[in-house]
């Protein structure tokens, strides 16, 4: 069995999707109808513009959506997932691709998203850092021993875990992560703590667009971040989409439990190779690799 298989925010890379839109008429329709919906060109900025420009928070998530989303659509015939699974941002580029949502209502609610991120963002300070080197029940034991606010945000691979939360109770936490025998517990460079309980200004805005937005009956399965199991009914996929916002992203959890329903082949669509990395961690003998356009 296959599964395509969708990154996150990271992913994103100078020149972006200036391939798929000057070698495919679909490419150049998708883009343009995305300049309009989004209301600017980011086109321009993902061709053209500066590492800098890219990280911009109205830029990032759609950017990487828009390169997902589009290579799936080039890919055509090819396209055939029996599953599909996103990290994170990654999960609207998954829906979206196994027909669950509209490629409008999935580019508007990704745009919201990120808007609703960095107000958050704003509104409370926070961080992420990575834990590297430390079985995951210590880690969540050394969250919760610690006064303010601290949680793991991404499960990405085994012996890999993402801490999030305030400032102050991050850097505590990587102190004692350290002492506990972490091979590294460091600070990212991110505006914000992502897949916490500070998101939830943005998980409450989030929710009213995804209430609104119809989803479909999607082609196949996706296995969503905050479940790990494979989801069919629209009402299901909306409720663990509203919840990913301040819910941990269980990469790792998911991954497995694709590879136990029988799936031998994972296929990367979208920017970079980090999934595909982090799934041959989780799964040694998983055969990963990145989309092909024939």
């Amino acid at each position: 069995m296959n599964a395509y298989v969708f990154p996150g925010q990271g992913a994103q890379f100078v020149g972006m999707g200036l391939d798929l839109y000057e070698g495919y008429p679909i490419a150049q329709d998708m883009f343009s109808q995305a300049n309009d919906i989004l209301g600017f060109s980011i086109t321009d900025i993902m061709f053209e513009g500066t590492a800098e420009d890219l990280k911009q928070t109205k830029v990032t998530q759609p950017a990487i959506f828009l390169h997902s989303v589009i290579l799936s659509k080039v890919m055509g015939d090819n396209f055939k997932p029996d599953s599909v699974a996103g990290h994170s941002l990654g999960e609207f580029s998954a829906l979206v691709a196994n027909g669950a949502l509209s490629f409008e209502d999935g580019l508007q609610l990704v745009s919201r998203r990120a808007m609703a991120m960095q107000k958050a963002c704003e509104l409370k300070p926070g961080t992420m850092a990575v834990v590297m080197g430390l079985e995951d029940a210590i880690t969540e034991r050394i969250c919760e021993e610690i006064s303010g606010i601290v949680v793991p945000a991404n499960y990405n691979c085994p012996g890999q875990l993402v801490i999030s939360g305030e400032v102050d109770a991050v850097n505590e936490a990587c102190v004692k992560l350290k002492e506990a025998g972490a091979r590294r517990a460091m600070v990212l460079p991110v505006g914000g703590a992502f897949h916490s309980p500070l998101m939830e200004p943005a998980r409450e805005e989030l929710a009213a667009a995804i209430e609104e937005a119809t989803f479909n009956d999607p082609k196949c399965a996706i296995y969503q971040n905050v479940s790990t199991t494979a989801v069919l009914h629209p009402s299901e996929i909306k409720k663990n989409l509203i919840a990913q916002l301040t819910a941990s992203v269980k990469w790792t959890q998911s991954v497995q439990n694709m590879s136990k329903d029988g799936t031998s082949k994972f296929v990367e669509v979208g920017p970079g190779k980090v999934l595909q990395g982090l799934i041959k961690k989780i799964v040694a003998d998983a055969d990963a690799s990145s989309a092909e356009i024939q």
